[in-house]
């Protein structure tokens, strides 16, 4: 059973808000210190970033009307916690407690993740979509119930008919769709609106990479400041999760589908 959503769902718009806003700040310094928190919906977007950096507004408001259209932005950027930086003056420490799962991606995962692909090319507009053995449940916005029904026969299509999407309709926040973007490696982090050293990022992309590999689930804990996880430097997991997110394009590309893509 599985979940899926598309990069225009008001959850993911937060995310790729949050995600082009890291993606300025990676582009004025190698190392930032950044977190993102986006509320989207109804007009306007709300932002509150915690940086070591600052961006400025026109970059934020250009990447949200970009992103989610012309709306109004409410931005507020605070320092980050002197404490917090401290824990990263001497190389890369673990930002946070948490405990991180990789699992490897099912056939049924695959499955549901191609079905929304290839709908969202088709519509590009919000959609969400549910795969449950044979049960297949197609939500997809500004689409005829006919022409998807004609498309997946045996699919349950827009149960309360056909219907428009978008942040107009419902609002969304960053890191709500965990299960879309992680499947069964859900834990306690969320992915999205941080920078290399949250371990909420790296620990839960290497876990999941390594889970790939040896196709086996892979978990793994860690205290703030930790420089080594399970034997293995943290700085190295930093490496393997920049190279990875780098290879999609950088952190807006990595919120658009998530690990799950």
């Amino acid at each position: 059973m599985f979940e899926k959503v598309n990069p225009s769902h008001p959850d993911k718009l937060c995310d790729r808000i949050a995600g082009a806003i890291v993606d300025l700040a990676y582009a004025q310094v190698a190392d930032p210190r950044i977190a993102v928190e986006v509320l989207l919906g109804h007009g306007i977007c709300h932002i509150i970033v915690e940086t070591d950096i600052s961006i400025p507004f026109y970059e934020v408001e250009a990447a949200v009307n970009r992103i989610a259209g012309k709306v109004a932005v409410d931005y507020v950027e605070v320092a980050q916690d002197r404490h917090l930086a401290q824990n990263q003056e001497h190389g890369f420490r673990c930002g946070d407690n948490g405990i991180f799962k990789g699992v490897p991606v099912t056939e049924e995962q695959k499955k549901l993740t191609d079905i929304a692909k290839d709908i969202y090319a088709e519509y590009g507009c919000d959609g969400k979509y549910i795969l449950d053995g044979d049960r297949l449940i197609l939500c997809q916005s500004n689409a005829t119930t006919e022409k998807l029904r004609a498309a997946y026969p045996t699919a349950e299509v827009n149960p309360l008919g056909d219907w428009t999407g978008g942040p107009d309709v419902d609002t969304g926040a960053t890191n709500r769709k965990l299960g879309s973007d992680m499947a069964d490696s859900v834990t306690g982090g969320g992915l999205h609106g941080k920078d290399l050293s949250k371990a909420d990022v790296s620990l839960n992309v290497w876990a999941w990479l390594k889970a790939q590999e040896t196709g086996k689930p892979v978990e793994v804990c860690c205290a703030i400041g930790d420089d080594q996880v399970g034997g293995v430097p943290f700085s190295e997991m930093v490496e393997t999760a920049r190279a990875y997110i780098n290879q999609l394009g950088g952190f807006e590309q990595f919120a658009e589908w998530g690990l799950v893509r």
